[in-house]
């Protein structure tokens, strides 16, 4: 009986033994597979950094081609006058009392800058044909303001300038208002634009 009794005790001792090895084994198997994940996860991590990076330097790229794109079919609107990007200045030379004043208001109403309006300088005769004078750069400007008033002649800015002040201030256009316009509806002027009128005699 001696010799069953030690036989249990030899089982028991092996069970032991195998079950501290399992518990080894088992520890290591969760090391394992938390270093695994671990590696699992820094290795998706720069995979994915990698792929943000280009997807950057794509849409990166496609912004740039985009622009360009925009850029181009932007061109006409590019040379296309911006009306609030230069003043106007009228003068009234045509004789008629608060012509000026009316086109002022106008030309307002149609999305213009327009400094309060003058009158023209004492040695400037009364005109018949309204001009649209110009400053050196703003030729564009007036040919806008030209045929805003139905077509009339633009031509450069004659000195002295044509105001009762002599100045213009902040205007870069001067519309020196004839009675062929004067106190009449915008627009209701020329139907042809005249490219150049003659400089105003201010003799």
């Amino acid at each position: 009986m001696s010799q069953e009794q030690s036989r249990p005790r030899r089982a028991t001792s092996s069970t032991r033994s195998s079950g501290g090895g399992s518990n080894v084994n088992s520890t290591l198997s969760i090391i394992i597979a938390v270093l695994a994940v671990l590696l699992g996860f820094f290795i998706l991590r720069d995979i994915r950094n990698d792929q943000s990076g280009q997807t950057l330097q794509a849409e990166s790229d496609n912004t740039i081609a985009t622009g360009t794109d925009t850029t181009l079919v932007e061109v006409p609107v590019a040379t296309t006058l911006v009306l609030t990007a230069f003043k106007v200045q009228i003068a009234n030379a045509s004789g008629i009392s608060g012509s000026a004043g009316q086109l002022t208001t106008e030309l307002q109403g149609r999305g213009y800058i327009v400094q309060p309006a003058l009158n023209k300088s004492e040695i400037t005769p009364k005109q018949t044909v309204t001009v649209v004078y110009y400053l050196l750069g703003s030729e564009a400007a007036a040919a806008a303001v030209a045929n805003e008033l139905g077509g009339v002649g633009i031509a450069a800015m004659p000195a002295p300038i044509p105001t009762e002040t002599g100045k213009l201030g902040e205007a870069s256009v001067l519309v020196l208002l004839g009675t062929d316009i004067a106190g009449k509806p915008l627009g209701s002027g020329a139907t042809v634009v005249v490219p150049v009128a003659p400089t105003t005699t201010t003799g």
